[in-house]
Parts: C-alpha cells; sequence; structure tokens
C-alpha cells in the first residue's frame, strides 16, 4: 500500500511540473507572438505612415515624430491627400489589414469607423487635446460689430462637426447645404449665437478657412447664420499658412480654423500680434497617428524601426 501511495505522488508531481511547464511555455509563446505581431505590423506597411497633404499641421507634427521617435526611425510619410488616405483606409478596414495613419479629429472617420483608435504619444510630439479658436482681423469689431459679436459666440461641439461631415460624406450632399439642414433643425444653439446680434442690410464679410471637411462645416454654419441675419457671406479656401496670413494682413475678416495649442502653432506665433484671438469655438479636437482596434498595439513606441 505504502508503495502504491508513493507512486501516486510521483505521478501527482510529475502531471503538475508538466502543466507548470506548459503554463509557462505559453505565456512566452504568446509574448513572442506579440511581439511578432508588433514587428509584422511594420513590416506589413513598409514602414510607412500614410498621410495627408504636404504643409497640413498634422503633417509638420508627423514629421516631428518620425524625429523623436526610435521606434519611427527609418520611417516614411506619405503625403498625398485627406480623400486618398481614407480611401486606404477604407480599404484597409474592410480587408482588416494593418495601417498606421494620421488622425485627427473631429472628422467623420471616428463617426464611421468606430473601432479606429489613437496610439498612445508619451514624447507628447501630439500634444493633448486640442481646441479650434476663431480669430478676426483687427478692426472687425469696430467695423462690422454685429459679425464679430455672432463669430465671439459661435461655440458648438465635436459630434455636431463630426455630424456634418458624416452625412456629407455617405450621402454625397454638398457639406454646404448639410450646414444649412444643421442650422434649420438646431435652432436653440443659432439664438444662443445671434443673441443680441442685430439684423443687418447685405454688409458684406469674408471668412477663410482651409478646404478640410472639418472646416468647411464650421464655416458654413456660421456664413449661414450669418445670412440669416442680413449679411453677404464669402467662404474662402486656402491652405493653413495664407488663412493665418490673410487674416494678419486684413486680407480676410475671419477663421473658424485655427487649431491650438499644437497643430498650428508655428503659424499662430508667426502673426499672434496681428490678429484679435476670440477664444475656442469647439473643444476636444485631437491628433496623432491612429490605427484599427484590431492591430495588438497600443502606442508609438509599439511599432519597430526599419532595419
Amino acid at each position: 500500500m505504502k508503495k502504491i501511495f508513493d507512486k501516486n505522488i510521483i505521478v501527482i508531481a510529475g502531471l503538475m511540473l508538466i502543466l507548470l511547464v506548459a503554463g509557462c511555455g505559453s505565456d512566452e509563446e504568446n509574448a513572442s507572438e506579440k511581439s511578432g505581431n508588433e514587428k509584422s505590423y511594420s513590416e506589413a506597411v513598409e514602414h510607412m505612415i500614410t498621410g495627408i497633404e504636404p504643409g497640413a499641421g498634422i503633417t509638420v507634427t508627423t514629421e516631428k515624430a518620425i524625429e523623436e521617435y526610435e521606434s519611427l526611425k527609418g520611417w516614411s510619410l506619405e503625403q498625398s491627400s485627406t480623400a486618398a488616405m481614407m480611401t486606404r483606409l477604407d480599404e484597409a478596414i474592410q480587408k482588416q489589414e494593418p495601417i498606421v495613419i494620421t488622425g485627427w479629429n473631429p472628422h467623420w472617420m471616428f463617426a464611421k469607423y468606430k473601432d479606429l483608435k489613437y496610439l498612445k504619444d508619451p514624447k507628447g510630439v501630439y500634444g493633448k487635446t486640442e481646441v479650434i479658436k476663431t480669430l478676426a482681423r483687427k478692426g472687425l469689431k469696430e467695423d462690422k460689430p454685429n459679425a464679430y459679436k455672432l463669430l465671439d459666440q459661435f461655440h458648438w461641439e465635436v459630434e455636431d462637426m463630426e455630424g456634418i461631415m458624416l452625412e456629407s460624406t455617405e450621402t454625397g450632399t454638398d457639406i454646404a447645404k448639410v450646414a444649412k439642414k444643421w442650422v434649420e433643425e438646431h435652432p436653440d444653439a443659432v439664438s444662443k449665437w445671434t443673441k443680441g446680434v442685430e439684423d443687418v442690410n447685405g454688409v458684406g464679410i469674408e471668412l477663410v478657412s482651409t478646404p478640410w471637411d472639418s472646416e468647411r462645416a464650421s464655416a458654413n454654419v456660421v456664413a449661414e447664420v450669418l445670412r440669416s441675419k442680413g449679411f453677404e457671406v464669402t467662404i474662402t479656401p486656402v491652405d493653413v499658412a495664407i488663412v493665418f496670413k490673410a487674416i494678419a494682413e486684413g486680407d480676410g475678416d475671419a477663421t473658424l480654423a485655427a487649431w491650438m495649442p499644437v497643430t498650428h502653432k508655428e503659424f499662430y506665433d508667426k502673426y499672434t500680434d496681428q490678429f484679435e484671438d476670440l477664444g475656442e469655438n469647439l473643444k476636444g479636437a485631437k491628433i496623432g497617428l491612429a490605427v484599427p482596434k484590431y492591430m495588438d498595439i497600443d502606442s508609438i513606441e509599439d511599432l519597430k524601426p526599419a532595419e
């Protein structure tokens, strides 16, 4: 009986040892697989970040990120257009393929692709939460006080802007028409923006903006409200550098498109004494590198440098 008992102890101990070794092997294998996935993601995208137009704020910031992060050593930034980037993103998500893009919101990409996520930015290259500000040329308050007052009182939410962009994209409707519909459906918001604003008769005002959908949304919403008060509104889409230059030199009346404190810092600082800052018109804006959630990485530092 004692011998049988001793044999049972030996068998049980052996089984426990096998299970322990197997468990450790599984953990090591999982860790290896995760590390391998991270490396394969970088190789799969050919160490390429899919970006947008040259000169855009996020393009400039991403170039800095490539210089700052060891994990991005040897990477390149593909610069084309927002539309081209979105096409590439849609194709990758449809096929469940890896992709690294320059992301920002408000933008309809985050309204449409709920599984899109930002990679953590430990070095803070992309900053934290941003705001979009309204800037006016010097003297606008004196020249066109009612337009100034409305612009100063304009404020809305990320969801408002993204909703307009998404509807325009999904229905193929011009964003100006979607913006007009939004204004008609949100009288409470409009009443706050127009509080104390008197009607005018054909006073002209020019809004200078970038050609991005986010800024097209805000410019067209505000333009529609200004028109309801009797203003004749012109929206002029130009490169971001020209936006700031135009307001600083008085060639345009105002812009709703200043992303701060990171995205447009270079331009803001260059002309900071030559325009009037009316403050934020939207909180919660953000920029950074983004990937689909099916990619098992969380940080820019999870990527691998090109060898």
